[in-house]
């Protein structure tokens, strides 16, 4: 069983890793004291693990939102003409799911994909965070990418003919390689129904070219050497390996709904994102130290702690930040900067219920009784608040709640700010008092 000092020993081990990775990439060491002079940066290394079949690689870098780090902002006009009503608002649904898909497989952090009707136009605007060379993901993201499988139309005709498999068929795809030539080639694989089609197919077209088209391009035509059963097949041609990953992404995401023209480019600066942040770190500067020097002035020794427990906050909060990633854009930040604040709530409550308990026990009792009894409150002070946050984050996407990415920030960062506070005010704070203060020091 852990004794209190072991618990803050592993405490303060558990913070000196959240430091480490809270670092920024390269951290200037200037000193100039006398003959001794250092002018060096310091490195923060990433997690980078190669051993045997093991291989995890961690990027410990900050995500920053359009706002703060820049990116682009595109728009798609779609076409509606043949829908109308109810069919047009489900397809505009399904256009924007199917466009989302593709952007989180591209590998772009809280992208922002909202849906813009105005004036019998319909359109669906992407936000970009980061990404500066748009083009690819302007191919990634507005192609339709219909997958279709053709046969030879007949000995006498040339040319293919549209088979009744097509990529709503398909499971999964991946990107391999091809072990005859070692280029880059997609694998699919299909669903039950596809399995079966593609088997019959094959079994019809032995030694014959079986045709794969993509948007009616033709991608490759391999020969079928005999009848495939268990649904697997390989595309291969002239692929990159990133065209082939592409690929495999439009086909996981599926085929848009409705054909789209990119209507609207440009490139958002991070210019206003830079002084946002700047104005944001002077405000948290100047609240924190405001909430620190409030404790120590209201409890003493005590304030002290909790003060020491409110750094410990910020360092594993930025920490998990990295980790996780969760993209910061200024709503995030005020989550953040919120957050700090109510990180001292639960030991308020705490050390004023121990002013009452220490009038009746002494200090080591009074101490847990203080815990003990301000856990309540403390308790449903911050599930209501979560609860706020989960309807602001709408992690289920339902349309009659709001799912702006800027607003789903702002409620990431608050709850992940609650559930740390937490930690710290009762498991940090509690052990730290255990340790540090004794009778007649609070």
């Amino acid at each position: 069983m852990f004794t209190p000092l072991k618990k803050v020993i592993l405490i303060f081990v558990l913070t000196l890793i959240c430091l480490y990775i809270s670092l920024p990439n390269e951290v200037p060491f200037k000193l100039n004291v006398g003959p001794l002079k250092i002018d060096k940066k310091l490195y923060r290394y990433d997690l980078n693990i190669n051993y045997s079949r093991l291989s995890l690689t961690k990027n410990f870098d900050l995500v920053l939102g359009l706002d703060l780090a820049g990116g682009s902002h595109l728009t798609f006009e779609a076409d509606t003409k043949s829908k109308s009503g109810e069919d047009k608002k489900e397809a505009l649904v399904s256009l924007k799911e199917v466009m989302e898909r593709r952007v989180n497989l591209f590998g772009v952090s809280e992208p922002n994909v909202q849906i813009s009707s105005f004036q019998d136009k319909d359109r669906i605007i992407v936000e970009l965070p980061g990404v500066k060379e748009t083009e690819e993901a302007i191919k990634l993201i507005g192609k339709t990418a219909q997958l279709i499988f053709a046969e030879v139309s007949n000995e006498n005709e040339p040319g293919f003919k549209p088979t009744e498999l097509t990529g709503a068929d398909l499971k999964r795809a991946k990107v391999t390689f091809d072990s005859q030539s070692g280029k880059p080639a997609v694998s699919i694989e299909f669903n039950d129904e596809g399995a079966k089609k593609f088997e019959d197919l094959t079994e019809k077209n032995v030694g014959k070219p079986l045709a794969i088209f993509l948007d009616q391009d033709l991608v490759s035509s391999p020969i079928v050497q005999e009848k495939i059963v268990g649904g697997s097949a390989q595309i291969t041609g002239d692929f990159s390996v990133d065209q082939a990953k592409n690929l495999s992404i439009q086909l996981n995401a599926g085929a848009l709904p409705l054909s789209v023209e990119l209507v609207e480019q440009r490139t958002v600066g991070a210019t206003l994102g830079e002084e946002s942040v700047v104005k944001s770190i002077n405000a948290g500067i100047i609240g924190l130290f405001m909430v620190l020097t409030f404790m120590i002035l209201a409890y003493g020794r005590m304030g002290v702690i909790a003060d020491i427990a409110l750094i410990i906050f910020g360092i594993i909060t930025l920490s998990l930040y990295k980790i996780i990633p969760v993209v910061l854009t200024l709503p995030g930040i005020a989550g953040f900067l919120l957050s700090v604040g109510m990180a001292v709530d639960s030991n308020i409550l705490i050390f004023e219920r121990f002013k009452e308990e220490k009038k009746k026990r002494d200090f080591a009792n009074a101490l847990e009784a203080a815990f003990g009894r301000a856990w309540d409150s403390i308790r449903d002070a911050n599930i209501a608040t979560l609860v706020t946050a989960f309807v602001l984050a709408n992690p289920l996407d339902l349309a009659f709640l709001h799912t702006s990415g800027p607003v789903r920030g702002f409620a990431i960062t608050l709850s992940l700010g609650i559930l740390v506070s937490l930690f710290t005010g009762i498991v940090v704070s509690r052990n730290m008092l255990r340790v540090f203060l004794k009778e007649g020091k609070g």
